[in-house]
């Protein structure tokens, strides 16, 4: 799927509510909370938002990039499906630069099961699907020097005392938990890992995600230049 395909299929300038009746989660409300802001400081940008990325695209974004390289996929369906999406600023060709990437992860019910009299279960398994999306998207993000992921995690299994934080953090590429690492530190493209016991509130996922598309879109207006997302300048 070419970059035109995909954003036939998205709506510019508001944040698409694909989260069913009844199941928005407050990442959504804070996404759109970033989106009013980054308008109001940007205003001639156009931004576009999708729900996912089919590895059949990725894949062929890598090929352009890395011409010399074998890259592969099984199905054209196949696809990465982050809880916030993708939210991207448009150039004057209409190609996508995500300037975040958002995701949110609940772990942990033993202090409730406690709590009821029960025994504790095993810990569970919502890392390991996380780690198989952080691989998918910092592979597709080889190609620029910036990895504008962050996830906010929350639940007993990331109490301080959780051995589990070392599972996040082995993810983070040994980076520190509650830190923005958008940046690259070569040969590292961290992303950003927000985690903790209790749950993140609207407010401050929205600030942090504030940040990190503010600093990706001075990223790509350095590399790039303004002219090509300002739309008053072309």
């Amino acid at each position: 799927m070419s970059d035109s395909d995909l954003l036939r299929k998205t709506r510019y300038h508001t944040i698409i509510n694909h989260i069913s009746k009844g199941q928005e989660k407050e990442v959504i409300t804070a996404l759109r909370n970033v989106e009013k802001m980054v308008m109001a400081k940007f205003p001639k940008i156009k931004l576009a938002h999708q729900k996912t990325l089919t590895l059949r695209f990725v894949v062929e974004h890598l090929r352009k990039s890395f011409p010399d390289v074998e890259f592969y996929y099984k199905f054209d369906n196949s696809f990465m499906s982050p809880d916030g999406g993708f939210l991207s600023m448009i150039d004057d060709e209409g190609q996508i630069y995500p300037i975040l990437i958002p995701e949110v992860k609940n772990q942990g019910t033993n202090d409730k099961r406690v709590q009821e009299g029960l025994g504790k279960q095993a810990k569970g398994n919502a890392i390991e699907r996380l780690g198989k999306n952080v691989i998918g998207l910092r592979t597709y993000f080889l190609t620029e020097n910036i990895f504008p992921f962050v996830c906010f995690g929350y639940g007993c299994d990331f109490a301080e005392d959780s051995s589990i934080l070392d599972r996040v953090i082995t993810i983070a590429m040994f980076g520190r938990l509650n830190k923005t690492y958008l940046h690259n530190q070569p040969p590292f493209n961290r992303g950003s890992f927000y985690f903790r016991r209790e749950k993140w509130t609207v407010d401050e996922m929205a600030k942090i995600m504030y940040d990190i598309c503010e600093k990706s879109i001075f990223y790509y207006y350095s590399k790039y230049g303004e002219r090509k997302f300002n739309r008053d300048l072309l």
